[in-house]
């Protein structure tokens, strides 16, 4: 995870505002951050939302277990699927557009889910909302990426943009939990009137993309079937292993189809005169660095979610609602912390921000290993969750960070949009290892055999945190070194 050299964030701005990134902003900077900002706190409000909700759909809609959970699962499929495509075509056809595309097509999405009776209309509306949300990620972060300049600006808004997300989760399970007690419905459609607000802020404030913004006007028809093609297989591969087994014929058969079509569209890029995605981007080692931190970001956190919602709900027996208090420290905490973001990379970098991130991540992971059938909530819970209130906006506005500086404007939504894959694809592949090793050698239903199997998913997560903990703190001292040597080659 290494990079080439170190994000440079101490640059003066290149217009507006102070240098230390705190002068005010205008009307419209303000306007368009809060509108990008509201499609990030719609994708983190739905996802939390709709995952309470799935128990009263699948008894209002009379589904079974292994169909129902795609309710969840097929919007990550639609979201990890067209992130590429997504990217790429907010740098050809323009960032704004692609915005107001995606944001328009989560709100169709949700209002079919919201008012259908069938239990495979849900399914497909959720698969709707994850493309939806494919092209609105890369693209709102390429908008702000492209509207702040380099340095403590663009920090700062990447903090504020992180803060929002906070504010999605924390508030998701609350609002989520109360729209459900009133119908499950609610939890698709209040989403539509926050999507309208995002679009008509958008349309109103985020400036139109000039010729000069688009990377070109040709688009790559076979690269973009082949890896779209090729993600949706790999997605479903990852989600349906669990269920259907690792070894099943389905699987092996998905896994290797997708294989077949990332090759065959690593080939057809090397040719084509203007490639959806090019390769040579790939050798950006900060942008590779930062999508493997937000894999692990992501897939960890993702877990640790999943792994504490059934300790605090199945094991404990707490209510949704005291599990959404439980956590809410969490959001409180990121959106406490995350507005400062930018004066923190800009003091310490991003790389030594990631480890300190990782730091807090691993010491969590490890405090709620001592989770049993009676752990104090403020003595056991609550130190794990105050650590990751802190870990995730060290670590996430950073990696954002990385991924975009020092690349090219007309190639930031597609950097966005394997940024984005990396944090989709890690937390599918995280949950899916974490699931698999929980149900190994623990098909019992006592609580002790259910402990213990929570534990091994824990052990899992730390692991995984464990190891990019230690090549993130080769990279910041990497980092560190290089800096040194330039500020001793000036000095000569």
């Amino acid at each position: 995870m290494a990079t080439t050299s170190e994000t440079e964030v101490g640059t003066a701005p290149k217009g507006g505002g102070k240098a230390d990134g705190t002068g005010s902003w205008g009307f419209r900077q303000w306007g368009l951050l809060i509108s990008v900002c509201a499609a990030f706190f719609l994708d983190a409000l739905d996802n939390i939302m709709v995952g309470i909700a799935v128990p009263p759909i699948q008894a209002d809609l009379g589904m079974s277990t292994g169909s129902v959970q795609w309710v969840v699962s097929s919007y990550v499929l639609g979201f990890g699927g067209f992130l590429l495509l997504g990217g790429r075509m907010a740098d050809l056809i323009g960032r704004r557009r692609v915005f107001l595309v995606g944001v328009a097509i989560f709100a169709v999405g949700s209002l079919a889910g919201g008012v259908t009776d069938e239990g495979i209309v849900v399914i497909a509306a959720r698969f709707v909302m994850g493309v939806g949300a494919a092209f609105t990620a890369p693209a709102g972060l390429s908008i702000i990426i492209t509207n702040f300049p380099e340095g403590p600006q663009r920090n700062r808004a990447v903090g504020i943009y992180t803060a929002c997300g906070a504010v999605g989760y924390s508030t998701g399970v609350i609002v989520g939990g109360a729209l459900t007690e009133i119908s499950w419905r609610w939890t698709f459609l209040l989403p539509v009137v926050v999507a309208l607000v995002a679009f008509l802020g958008a349309v109103a404030l985020v400036p139109r993309d000039s010729t000069a913004d688009r990377g070109g006007a040709t688009f790559d028809v076979a690269g973009a079937i082949t890896v779209t093609a090729a993600m949706l297989l790999l997605v479903y591969s990852i989600v349906a292993a669990p269920e259907e087994g690792w070894t099943a014929p389905i699987t092996l058969v998905t896994f290797l189809a997708a294989v077949v079509l990332l090759a065959a569209f690593v080939a057809i890029e090397r040719r084509a005169a203007q490639p959806l995605l090019r390769l040579g981007l790939l050798r950006n080692r900060a942008l590779v660095g930062a999508s493997l931190v937000a894999a692990a970001i992501l897939g960890t956190y993702m877990s640790f979610q999943f792994i504490g919602g059934l300790y605090l709900q199945s094991l404990r027996d707490w209510s949704p609602m005291e599990m959404a208090l439980a956590f809410l420290p969490v959001g409180l905490l990121i959106m406490t912390i995350a507005p400062q973001a930018g004066k923190l990379i800009a003091r310490f970098g991003v790389h030594w921000m990631i480890f300190a991130g990782f730091v807090a991540y691993t010491a969590s992971y490890l405090l709620f290993l001592r989770i049993d059938e009676s752990s104090s909530y403020w003595w056991v819970i609550l130190p794990s969750v105050v650590l990751i209130g802190i870990a995730f906006p060290f670590s996430f506005p950073a990696a954002n960070v990385q991924a975009t500086t020092g690349v090219a404007e007309e190639e930031q939504g597609l950097a966005a949009g394997v940024l984005q894959t990396g944090y989709q694809v890690g937390a599918a592949v995280v949950l899916a290892i974490v699931t698999a090793t929980m149900s190994v050698g623990h098909h019992e239903v006592e609580s002790d055999a259910t402990l213990s199997s929570y534990h091994s998913g824990l052990w899992v997560i730390t692991g995984i945190s464990v190891v990019t903990l230690l090549l993130t703190l080769v990279a910041a001292v990497r980092a560190s070194a290089r800096r040194r040597e330039a500020g001793t080659t000036a000095q000569r």
